[in-house]
């Protein structure tokens, strides 16, 4: 009997199954790529078609397009990964808030108090939202943006801090010999000054949390997001604080500097005399 040229009968077992692609949670805010068209962007929309579910993505230009959600379709980092529709938690009610603290019910809004919160820019009011945004709501606590701390004098001279109408202002790299400390060196008793060690509060949020081993050492005289976001090729930092964003559940993916100062300022404004 003649021996088989070939070997074993390519026939003889089926073709092992490709992997299936995981399935991800299509969150708003979640970065991904279209693998047929590669354009990148973050989610802000699901959306219901006759053909299925829909996924709107924007990009760093603010351009929306829309791509029907099938399997393996989308790519996380290169990875093609199937979106799915977030699990609906239905009407149960976390015990905790995303601070960590007791939720409370029925969690109606306070009428504001005359006391503010004052914070150096527009993410740093964000990431606040993100993991404070109930407590400060059942507090009654508003959140406003300097739009840099070189404005901080003059936001103060308008608020006019007072005992009935204290002022808290979070601070980035408030360490010794900075311009950070500088300005804020003389603000007055009803002015708490609180801040962490880092750059940026990008860097307040844990790199384990964003997925990277740790934040990029950006040389000094080049903008801080921009040199991470070259660094780690995140594109803009548009699209690098997407990523930070998204990476916060609550506040186990920030760091202790931040979560301290944060509390901090939220006991001493509602603390003040006569703030109803």
């Amino acid at each position: 009997m003649s021996a088989d040229r070939y070997g074993r009968d390519v026939l003889a077992n089926p073709r092992r199954a490709k992997p299936r692609a995981p399935e991800v949670a299509a969150d708003r805010d979640l970065v991904v790529e279209d693998a047929a068209t590669g354009f990148c962007g973050a989610i802000v929309g699901i959306e219901k078609s006759y053909s299925g579910d829909l996924v709107r993505l924007e990009d760093r230009h603010g351009a929306t397009r829309v791509f029907l959600m099938h399997p393996a379709a989308f790519l996380i980092d290169g990875r093609p990964v199937t979106l799915v529709r977030p699990r609906s938690r239905g009407p149960q009610t976390p015990a905790t808030t995303a601070s960590g603290s007791r939720t409370v019910r029925p969690a109606r809004a306070r009428t504001a108090r005359a006391s503010r919160i004052f914070v150096e820019g527009v993410h740093d009011a964000t990431l606040l939202e993100r993991v404070w945004g109930d407590d400060l709501r059942v507090e009654g606590v508003v959140v406003e943006s300097l739009d840099g701390l070189d404005n901080l004098a003059d936001v103060l001279g308008v608020f006019g801090p007072a005992g009935h109408r204290r002022a808290g202002v979070l601070v980035d790299h408030l360490v010794a010999g900075s311009k950070e400390m500088r300005l804020t060196g003389d603000v007055g008793e009803h002015v708490l000054v609180c801040g962490h060690p880092f750059i940026d509060v990008w860097e307040a949020v844990k790199p384990a949390s964003v997925g990277i081993r740790a934040w990029p050492k950006v040389p000094r005289g080049v903008d801080w997001k921009t040199g991470v976001c070259r660094e780690l090729r995140w594109g803009t930092p548009q699209d690098g604080w997407r990523r930070v964003l998204s990476s916060v559940r609550s506040y186990a993916d920030l760091e202790v500097d931040l979560l301290r100062s944060v509390e901090e300022l939220i006991d001493f404004v509602t603390a003040a005399d006569g703030d109803r």
